[in-house]
């Protein structure tokens, strides 16, 4: 799934992250909106929230235009030093101004703690990763992409394509922050995204408005889309430039990556048991997974068990194949009375475009000031250049791919965004978490096949462990290559020793790890969602709670899961349990 939208652009500034009663979220009305003014000058709390949510907007329209507030269009964030501290010193005051509110509901007081708890995390990723200067991800994850304008039908075509000249003519002028030197993996992940954007912005951008009859303004899109593919192209050349320089030093160092864990998922542990409870994970599937291969595939090592389901590939391509298979999922959510499923919305399949390539499949869901819009569920192709043997491995395997559809769609990423756009905080609404979204959408794969996927296919098991054994890794990697020294090549052996990735796949999987920390979310998500079913539905009817206990969790929004532990099982702290 893609990360929340952040930006850069341009060269021109380049120098250059139990029993008790819970007290559950209240239910909110179908269509609810921001509190009228009337309302809000009577409570404090939702004047503070919506002015909150209003100056961080003006000062990340990136953000606000995913959410789908088009107020903000075509306009981009100022990446400057003085845009960055202005920011620094806007969520600083909105932790310390947020923590002066005492007294409040139980609503009120979780929806405070959720805001300081994601500017916390905001925080850490500007400040003391200082990501903004050291990092290629921040941007490339970001509001370069203008996606928005180019699928969501929020407006008629040439609306969008209004919006999107501001988008292509604030680009060179954007700061551009970027500090050499920089790990050679950031450089490369820079390279192929700049270098993306710019091919994106000349080639299928246009064509996706090549419909539009108004020559005036074709040309004027031409123009500005040709000038903002200049300046992605020129970044990525000088990124290019910076290879010969380019350093291993991506490591945080354990101290940084204790800070990341406290301050943007709540979770303070040592990392000797983090480990631990990651090694714990790695070995249960190990052991599922030699069970379901000796079914699977008799007499065969789990490589060859795995190259066994990896060649059952669909004839129809996966993009057919997946548009069929939500259905199917949307059906058995609810036979298996799994979770509610609100509201109308679609989930579309298409194919990624060429800037995204790299990220295999994700969704692109609508923002909650967005009505009655489809997501997108993209999948990449793999790329043309590529050897017909490698291209034929990187299309996913039947098995693969419907893990892949219930990760993204069903019960996965699109459910869950379907809930927290209805949530009763519009915090909770707009600012989704990491292991919130990705917890909730890996723990979806292995709650699927524990609901009965499958049918007990033991090849169907093979790809669901084979997703968790993915994660597993990205886990233990993220641990070893930023606390322990541990070095690319010895990434790539882990996934391909432990988790049973081929080549490709573990050089990949690898360096994500270095430019993406926080990987391990997936797994560390998926883990606490499920010890947190475990301890409620215990008093509450068990495997029948899960209905319930799902609605209950994804009716939060995206808060951090410790937090919504504190409120469901009604604890006196927030604490990370697994």
């Amino acid at each position: 799934m893609k990360t929340p939208k952040i930006l850069l652009a341009g060269l021109s500034c380049l120098a250059l992250g139990a029993c008790a009663t819970a007290t559950p979220p209240p239910t909110a009305a179908a269509e609810p909106a921001p509190p009228p003014a009337a309302e809000s000058q009577q409570q404090p709390w939702r004047t503070f929230v919506q002015s909150t949510i209003d100056q961080w907007f003006a000062l990340d329209p990136s953000t606000a235009v995913y959410q789908g507030d088009h107020r903000f269009d075509g306009k981009l964030p100022d990446w400057s030093d003085a845009g960055i501290a202005k920011r620094v010193a806007f969520y600083r005051s909105v932790i310390a101004d947020a923590n002066a509110f005492t007294g409040l509901s139980a609503q009120d007081a979780f929806e405070r703690d959720n805001l300081v708890a994601y500017t916390k995390g905001q925080l850490f990723w500007i400040v003391d990763a200082d990501r903004p200067h050291r990092n290629p991800a921040w941007y490339i994850d970001g509001g370069l992409d203008p996606n928005v304008y180019v699928t969501r039908e929020y407006a008629d075509k040439p609306t969008r394509m209004r919006a999107m000249i501001s988008f292509f003519n604030a680009i060179p002028t954007a700061a551009a922050n970027i500090r050499a030197p920089l790990p050679a993996s950031f450089v490369k992940h820079g390279v192929s995204g700049f270098g993306g954007f710019a091919d994106y912005y000349r080639s299928d951008a246009r064509t996706a408005f090549a419909d539009v009859q108004d020559p005036a303004l074709q040309a004027e899109f031409k123009a500005a889309s040709t000038k903002a593919a200049d300046a992605m192209q020129a970044l990525a050349d000088w990124l290019k430039s910076q290879q010969a320089s380019a350093t291993g030093s991506y490591a945080l160092g354990p101290a940084l990556y204790s800070q990341m864990l406290r301050d943007t998922e709540g979770v303070d542990i040592s990392l000797a048991d983090i480990e631990a409870i990651g090694r714990a994970d790695l070995k249960r599937n190990q052991y599922a997974v030699k069970a379901a291969c000796a079914s699977f595939a008799p007499g065969k090592t789990v490589v060859q068990c795995f190259a066994k389901m990896n060649a059952d590939k669909y004839p129809e391509g996966p993009v057919a194949a997946a548009t069929k298979q939500i259905p199917m999922l949307t059906a058995f959510v609810r036979e298996k009375d799994l979770a509610t499923i609100p509201g109308t919305e679609q989930a579309l399949v298409r194919q990624s475009p060429p800037y995204n390539a790299q990220n295999g499949a994700y969704i692109d869901p609508p923002g909650p000031y967005e009505k009655g819009i489809p997501s997108i569920y993209y999948i990449a192709p793999p790329d043309p250049t590529w050897s017909k043997e490698k291209q034929l491995a990187y299309i996913p395997s039947k098995n693969n791919l419907l893990f892949t559809s219930v990760h993204e769609v069903m019960p996965g990423h699109f459910l869950q965004f379907l809930h927290s756009n209805r949530a009763p905080s519009w915090i909770g609404r707009i600012f989704v978490g990491y292991a919130y979204a990705e917890g909730w959408a890996h723990y979806s794969e292995e709650m699927m096949w524990d609901a009965g996927l499958g049918n007990g296919d033991p090849g169907v098991h093979v790809g669901q462990l084979s997703e968790a054994l993915l994660r597993d890794c990205r886990f233990l990697s993220s641990i070893g290559l930023h606390t322990q020294g541990m070095t690319l090549a010895q990434s790539v052996k882990l996934f391909e020793d432990q988790c049973y990735q081929d080549e490709g796949t573990a050089e990949q999987q690898a360096a994500r790890g270095t430019y993406d920390p926080a990987y391990l979310n997936y797994t560390m998500g998926k883990l606490m969602i499920r010890k947190l079913r475990e301890d409620w539905t215990a008093s509450r009817g068990g495997r029948a709670a899960w209905k319930r206990f799902h609605d209950t969790f994804l009716d939060y929004g995206g808060a951090p899961i410790p937090l919504i532990r504190q409120a469901m099982m009604n604890e006196p702290t927030a604490r990370a349990v697994f």
